[in-house]
């Protein structure tokens, strides 16, 4: 009998899921020698009744670069946002757990910028209004795609034309791996970023991808969460985002709270009780002129 309900029940759940889905974008699709890569992202419309904001934001889950928490971290994510008028789209990037290390998890989200561009009057986006929010690792890589757009365009080495900004309009890193440097790095993260071994983790590289250290004058308005008890990634990460934010006068805010764990995404649970960290976001991004 428990197995039966435990059936329905997960049955009733991706039921649900899959009609909140508005539409799936394969990132690659028709991309010569690319056709094959699994990555894809999940459109989520503005609910009836929301603003009318044509604001985009890319949710990017964590998982350590292996895995990605898409219900926890990207669905509920996705959900807060339509339902504030904003058109969300969780990415499904490619990860180790499929053996996929640094460029793919960049290559993905710069594809997901250029085509949310691109597709911007088709879906009622503004172009100069699409943003990126990531969890964990997943925040590492949307700090990536502020500070490296540019620098690590790869979108152009991979020859497809592009005549749009893969920079970001707003950038919202939640409890994020941020540094390589071996004191505080996430070393699941940082092994599946960049592969094992002293061969892929040179000093050289580390540097590379620490996010502290490379935060650039045109860096995208930021905003960091962390929370000081944080078991998993070591807060001390953000702080240290915060301050070369501060240091290059990017516009930033620093949402820093004394518990809440690691994890918590946008679901339902004691730390959203409490402190409700969206609610702090959407008066950060009204401001700004992305929400209402």
């Amino acid at each position: 009998m428990k197995k039966i309900i435990s059936s329905l029940a997960l049955t009733i759940i991706l039921t649900a899921a899959l009609a909140a889905q508005d539409a799936t974008i394969y990132l690659w699709r028709n991309i010569k020698g690319m056709e094959k890569q699994p990555s894809v992202m999940f459109m989520h419309k503005p609910v009836e009744g929301s603003p009318n904001t044509r604001t985009a934001v890319i949710v990017c889950p964590g998982g350590s670069y292996h895995h990605l928490g898409l219900k926890s971290e990207g669905n509920s994510t996705a959900t807060w946002f339509s339902q504030n008028g904003v058109t969300a789209f969780v990415l499904k990037y490619r990860s180790a757990e499929s053996l996929y290390h640094h460029p793919a998890m960049l290559q993905d989200i710069q594809r997901a910028i250029q085509l949310v561009r691109e597709n911007a009057e088709e879906w009622n986006i503004d172009p100069n209004k699409v943003g990126v929010i990531g969890f964990s690792a997943g925040g590492h890589l949307v700090t990536m795609a502020g500070e490296f757009w540019q620098t690590h365009d790869e979108i152009a080495k991979l020859g497809i034309p592009c005549s749009v900004s893969l920079r970001p309009d707003f950038t919202v890193p939640v409890y994020p791996v941020v540094t390589m440097q071996d004191d505080i790095a996430h070393r699941w993260s940082r092994n599946s970023l960049l592969g094992k071994g002293k061969k892929n983790q040179t000093q050289e590289r580390k540097d590379e991808f620490s996010m502290e250290l490379n935060v650039p004058a045109d860096m995208p308005p930021t905003f960091v969460v962390v929370c000081d008890d944080d078991p998993v990634v070591i807060p001390e990460n953000s702080l240290r985002l915060y301050a070369a934010l501060q240091e290059k006068n990017i516009t930033c805010h620093l949402a820093h709270y004394e518990w809440g764990g690691h994890g918590f995404g946008m679901k339902d649970c004691p730390f959203m009780d409490e402190f409700h960290w969206n609610e702090e976001l959407h008066v950060w991004l009204k401001d700004l002129g992305f929400m209402e």
